[in-house]
């Protein structure tokens, strides 16, 4: 539907791609953020004088460059770049009718409210496929459009208890510090986000043959149940899948040990592996052990194994490990912290870390995406917007109204 831009050199996979975005948080910001990466024009609709909610989800907020803190979050930068930030007011009919024809100039919806909710302002699946039956409109929520639980509020936190993630994450029972624990990052959003995208460019691809848009329907609680992945199947399969700390269930060893000076973690995935790690640590015995010959013999004698193995790890540091077992190819690593990793050579070699043009806070550090596309390469066009930043341009340029049509818009505050 969207012509690509005549002055682009390399044109994005999805350059040909519109996004109107409805969602705010994390699941749906990160899929049209993940869209918008690959080349889509991505319109942000967010609410006049508030915006996404995660704006405000500061310390630490963003610094104008005169180092104040402006209204926008780390957290919302993360997950909004290549946007443009539309503010609209659509609980008023004069805002419902722009979402309406923003939606027929658009490729792609993407919103995350509550079931049922946007039917009341006619921007439902429903009735915005109606007026535009190429439209591939996506719905996020925590439980899905239909079942016992459709009509509840769904929430990151919640669906990592709810879907058994926090049961099989955190120090086993009996051991100090034991229970539940959630993954530090709000990884069930990330992982929603990133289905609702292939989703999506699912539904293109299906519309490329048969001239039609879809509604897709993606439940929270549905992405975690299925990332239980093999623990889920652990569970079906007989087995009694529980916290283990950093330890895995289906291969030994495989988590953290002590060393000199911290720790490391060892990530021993065959027995051929295993071998060469007793040979680097001067215990080639143990590789023909009856106790540990094979992973099914060590998962039997996990205990015995661990300890022997921690007396040995904890007497060198971990730097001289993992040069050490990097030659002989044992896989390890050391734990870093956050810091640390912006400072690995890996991370700064793979260009992880990128820098863009803000309008308030001139450059500004960002996370990279992860994809790299040899043809059609990710591209970084826009900074995470400000409120509103380019409802004047998107109103004006996309969709034609006067300079007199969106004055009396923003008077009547159905814009900003």
């Amino acid at each position: 539907m969207k012509k690509p831009a005549a002055d682009a050199p390399v044109p994005g996979a999805l350059s040909h791609i519109r996004v109107l975005d409805l969602s705010r948080v994390l699941a749906g910001p990160w899929a049209s953020q993940t869209l918008g990466d690959l080349g889509a024009e991505v319109i942000k609709v967010e609410r006049p004088g508030r915006g996404d909610d995660t704006r405000l989800w500061g310390p630490p907020f963003l610094k104008d460059r005169e180092g104040a803190d402006t209204r926008d979050s780390a957290y919302y930068l993360c997950a909004n770049r290549n946007k443009k930030s539309v503010a609209i007011d659509f609980t008023t009919a004069a805002g419902q009718a722009l979402v309406r024809d923003l939606a027929k100039r658009c490729d792609v919806l993407i919103e995350n409210f509550k079931v049922g909710s946007l039917a009341q302002y006619g921007l439902d699946h429903a009735s915005l496929l109606a007026l535009n039956p190429r439209l591939v409109y996506c719905s996020i929520t925590g439980f899905g459009q239909t079942g016992p639980y459709a009509e509840r509020a769904g929430y990151d936190f919640l669906m990592q208890g709810m879907g058994g993630l926090m049961s099989i994450t955190g120090r086993a029972d009996g051991e100090e510090g034991a229970g539940p624990v959630k993954v530090g990052v709000a990884l069930t959003d990330i992982l929603t986000g990133l289905y609702a995208s292939t989703a999506i460019l699912a539904a293109l691809q299906s519309r490329d043959l048969s001239g039609v848009g879809q509604h897709i329907d993606l439940a929270l609680l549905d992405v975690q149940v299925a990332c239980l992945a093999n623990q889920g199947m652990n569970h079906l399969y007989g087995g009694q899948p529980k916290r283990m700390g950093n330890a895995h269930p289906n291969t030994v060893p495989y988590q953290d040990f002590p060393t000199a000076d911290g720790h490391m973690i060892l990530a021993i995935g065959n027995d051929g592996q295993f071998a060469s790690f007793c040979r680097a640590v001067g215990h080639a015995e143990w590789a023909s052990d009856a106790r540990f010959a094979t992973n099914a013999d060590r998962i039997a004698n996990r205990i015995a194994l661990i300890a022997l193995m921690r007396e040995v790890t904890a007497t060198r540091g971990t730097a001289e490990w993992v040069a050490l077992f990097e030659r002989v190819g044992v896989p390890c690593g050391p734990i870093n912290t956050i810091a640390d990793v912006f400072e690995d050579p890996q991370v700064k070699a793979r260009g992880t870390q990128i820098r863009m043009a803000h309008p308030v806070a001139g450059e500004i550090p960002l996370v990279a995406s992860p994809l790299r596309l040899s043809q059609t390469p990710v591209q970084y066009r826009r900074a995470p917007p400000t409120l509103g930043q380019d409802t004047r341009e998107v109103l004006g340029d996309l969709m034609g109204l006067s300079a007199q049509q969106i004055g009396d818009l923003t008077n009547q505050g159905v814009i900003a």
